[in-house]
C-alpha cells in the first residue's frame, strides 16, 4: 500500500479495523490487523486465502494486496481489497417492502447455499494460507455451554444444557463439514437497493470449517421477517434439499454455538447483551425459535 494513503474508518467495520483507502487511483478497502491478536500471526494471508476460495462462486472483492503481522517488530499486518459497490445490507433490508425483502433473503440462502456445498474433511479453525486445519473450541453444545457461561445460576445453566442436548443430537444428523463465513447477516453484504441485488459479501474473519446449518442460522437470528426468512430458507434448500421448516429447526440449533460464545460476552457490546437476552428466552421456554423482542 502506497506510504501516506489516507484511510477513512467504514461504518461497521470490525473493531475499527477496516478503512476506505485510495490505492493507486484505485478504491480500496484496508483491514488492519494488530501484531497482538488473537487470530495469531497469519489473519491476513488465511483471509486472502478464503477470499481466492470462494471468488466466483460468491461475489467478494478482489485482493490488491496483503502483509504478514510482524509480531517482533511491532508491525500489524495489512489486506488491501477492491471496493465494491452497494450499500449495507441491514441498511437497505429496513427499507424494503415484503417482495424486496424476499428476493433480497433468497440472495443471501444461495450465498450460504452455495459456502454449504464446499466440502470439508473435518470442521475447524483455518490456519494459514493452505488453510491447514485446527480446532473449533469445545467438544459439542453442552461442553461449550458449561465452558463459556459458569456465570449464570445452576437453574438456568441446566434448563439451557437441556436444551443444548436436542440441539446437538439434530446437529449430529449431518455428518459432514462445509466452508462456513461465520459472520454472515445483513450487515456484512452490500446490496444494490434498486434491485434488490447482492452485490459483495464482506467481514470473511470468522471463516471456518464447519457445519452446513451454520450461516443459516446467523442469517435469521435476529432478522425473522416472515418474507426475508422464507427467502433464506428456499433459496439454500432449492441448493441443497430438505424442507424449510426442518432447515429452520437444524439452523437454530447450529447458531446456539455463537449465541453462546456471544453471551459469555454480555456487557462488552449491545450485539452481545442482545444475545444474552436471546439465549436466556432459549434456556427459559425450552424453544430454538423463542424471541422476547418486540416484533
Amino acid at each position: 500500500m502506497e506510504d501516506g494513503a489516507v484511510l477513512t474508518p467504514l461504518a461497521g467495520g470490525h473493531s475499527g479495523r477496516t478503512f476506505a483507502a485510495e490505492v493507486a487511483g484505485e478504491r480500496a478497502v484496508v483491514r488492519i490487523y494488530p501484531p497482538v491478536d488473537g487470530r495469531g500471526h497469519r489473519p491476513p494471508e488465511v483471509d486472502e486465502a478464503v477470499l481466492r476460495l470462494v471468488r466466483g462462486l460468491v461475489p467478494v472483492p478482489e485482493v490488491l494486496e496483503v502483509r504478514r503481522v510482524r509480531p517482533g517488530a511491532g508491525e500489524p499486518g495489512l489486506l488491501v481489497t477492491s471496493r465494491l459497490p452497494g450499500e449495507r445490507g441491514d441498511l437497505v433490508l429496513a427499507g424494503l417492502d415484503d417482495d424486496g425483502a424476499a428476493r433480497l433473503g433468497r440472495a443471501l440462502g444461495a450465498v450460504a447455499g452455495t459456502l454449504a456445498g464446499m466440502p470439508s474433511l473435518r470442521p475447524g479453525a483455518f490456519l494459514d494460507a493452505d488453510l491447514a486445519l485446527g480446532a473449533l473450541p469445545g467438544d459439542g453444545l453442552v461442553e461449550w455451554v458449561a465452558l463459556r457461561l459458569g456465570a449464570w445460576s445452576e437453574r438456568d445453566l441446566g434448563r439451557l444444557e437441556d436444551v443444548a442436548v436436542r440441539a446437538q443430537d439434530l446437529l449430529d444428523t449431518v455428518g459432514r463439514a462445509c466452508v462456513v463465513h461465520g459472520d454472515l447477516n445483513p450487515k456484512n453484504v452490500l446490496v444494490d437497493p434498486s434491485g434488490p441485488d447482492l452485490t459483495g459479501v464482506v467481514d470473511w474473519e470468522f471463516a471456518h470449517a464447519g457445519h452446513p446449518w451454520t450461516d443459516v442460522g446467523n442469517l435469521v437470528r435476529l432478522d425473522r421477517r416472515p418474507a426475508y426468512v422464507e427467502g433464506v430458507l428456499s433459496a439454500w434448500t432449492d441448493l441443497r434439499g430438505g424442507r424449510p421448516e426442518e432447515l429452520l429447526e437444524g439452523a437454530r440449533a447450529a447458531d446456539l454455538w455463537a449465541l453462546v460464545d456471544l453471551a459469555a460476552r454480555a456487557g462488552e457490546s449491545p450485539v452481545a447483551d442482545r444475545a444474552e437476552v436471546l439465549l436466556r428466552a432459549v434456556a427459559a421456554t425450552g424453544d430454538l425459535h423463542a424471541w422476547p423482542f418486540a416484533r
